[in-house]
């Protein structure tokens, strides 16, 4: 029996929880689950690690105490925020003919060779988009086919070395190891993403309190992630501010919203900011108007992150929403106006056994999503944040091969790209420079503005 422990440090909230899994029967069982205030983090990055630490720390120590179990190694995920999607390609000769798992770690390896790495990140995984064999391409899994010469395309995410660092003095700090860092996105499609969902194309937007998460899945592979410095807290904000209420009155509407309308009065009570013992009444209609122009700004801003990753086109099976945010009134109705006929969903995690009752809403996705990972549930092949290559398949032909490759061979990588993919290649890493465009201007407003 093998326990797992999956921690997701969000900026509202740090969710802890602790699974079983019998690697002999595949079963597996939610044990313990913890849940603390989020202190220390904004904006999905560690501000202050003594207070993110004791958040963690008390997640972690309700968990184990409900789990009954003794672990400290610890699957946590990483927030978008410090992260960046980088595609790259390596090339490798096939001795003998036949594909092993000893050439695709080659071919992946290859790709980490001559992926162009900026000096202040270091890759955090490594995930293969398809592969080529000699001239068949779009492979999904190339294991056992035959061929002379084997193609992969890599989705990198590097992550900040500083923001690397302090997470891991946080995790130290809160008694915890680290058995894996995981993008937190990446975390949430496992979670809530099927099948054939990822197969046709989908992107995934998980939308928390400070945060939105996009992460595009195109062939079963995660191809892009990016973030966008918005979410559900921005709403108490708005309210806070259009009202002139405390937080937590514009908090405990934002959260009852829906209740609110439910009741059918026209307006309600709240304090006045400054002088809590003063009330005043506010309208159910520019309480509307103040959410809705913040969900519709939200959409719009990730409609053009979309656009912007270049592969809209490639998005077949729509859109799927998760996070806290989703739990607003008609944020989905919402959501399916600015899509452009794109089908919209709300994700869910996926059931498992035991202690999953508390476990079935949105802002949940994440953690569980790094219990899946635990098990490699949905992984074919992978770098790991161990920079260890990772399979679902059992082989002893998985030793990492070291890669010395010569400038020939570089050339010879290079050259043999389909000019699609160099173009392709060329298009995301232009968008990714792109600093004076809509979506910069308003992150650089709101991160002024909040």
């Amino acid at each position: 029996m093998k326990n797992i422990l999956a921690i997701d440090i969000g900026s509202f909230k740090t969710a802890a929880v602790i699974a079983n899994y019998d690697e002999i029967t595949s079963e597996l069982s939610i044990s313990g689950v913890g849940i603390a205030t989020s202190k220390g983090i904004k904006r999905g990055s560690i501000v202050n690690i003594d207070n993110a630490a004791k958040s963690i720390k008390k997640a972690y120590l309700d968990a184990k105490r409900v789990a009954g179990v003794e672990i400290n190694k610890a699957v946590i995920n990483v927030s978008t925020s410090y992260t960046k999607s980088i595609i790259s390609f390596g090339i490798v000769n096939i001795p003998g003919n036949e594909i092993k798992i000893k050439e695709i770690n080659r071919a992946i390896q290859m790709a980490l060779h001559n992926a162009n790495i900026p000096k202040d990140y270091q890759i955090l995984q490594a995930i293969p988009v398809s592969f080529k064999v000699d001239e068949m391409s779009d492979i999904e899994d190339p294991l056992g086919m035959s061929g002379s010469r084997l193609e992969v395309s890599v989705h990198i995410i590097a992550i900040q070395k500083s923001g690397l660092d302090n997470i891991k003095k946080t995790v130290r700090q809160a008694g915890l190891e680290i058995e894996n860092l995981v993008s937190s996105v990446y975390a949430s499609g496992l979670s809530v993403l099927k099948e054939d969902e990822k197969e046709l194309g989908v992107a995934v937007i998980d939308i928390g309190a400070t945060t939105s998460d996009l992460g595009i899945f195109i062939n079963k592979a995660l191809r892009y992630t990016d973030t966008l410095g918005v979410g559900s807290h921005h709403i108490t904000n708005d309210l806070s501010i259009a009202l002139h209420t405390p937080l937590a009155d514009a908090e405990y509407i934002k959260l009852n919203f829906e209740q609110i309308i439910k009741n059918g009065e026209d307006l309600i009570e709240i304090s006045v900011i400054g002088n809590e013992n003063e009330k005043q009444k506010a309208s159910i209609e520019a309480i509307t108007q103040i959410i809705s122009a913040r969900i519709e700004e939200t959409f719009l801003l990730l409609k053009k992150e979309i656009e912007e990753s270049g592969l809209k086109s490639k998005i077949g099976a729509g859109i799927v929403l998760t996070g806290g945010f989703t739990n607003f009134y008609n944020a989905k109705e919402i959501a399916s106006e600015f899509f452009e006929g794109m089908p919209v969903r709300i994700g869910y995690p996926k059931e498992i056994n035991g202690l999953f009752e508390n476990l079935r809403k949105p802002e949940f996705s994440s953690v569980l999503g790094l219990i899946l990972y635990g098990i490699r549930e949905g992984i074919n092949y992978e770098i790991d944040s161990n920079n260890r290559f990772i399979t679902k398949i059992i082989s002893n032909d998985t030793e990492e091969p070291e890669i010395k490759p010569t400038f020939e061979a570089i050339e010879e990588t290079n050259n043999n790209l389909k000019n699609a993919e160099k173009e392709e290649l060329t298009s995301i890493i232009s968008n990714q420079k792109k600093e004076a465009g809509f979506i910069q201007k308003i992150k650089t407003w709101l991160g002024n503005l909040f």
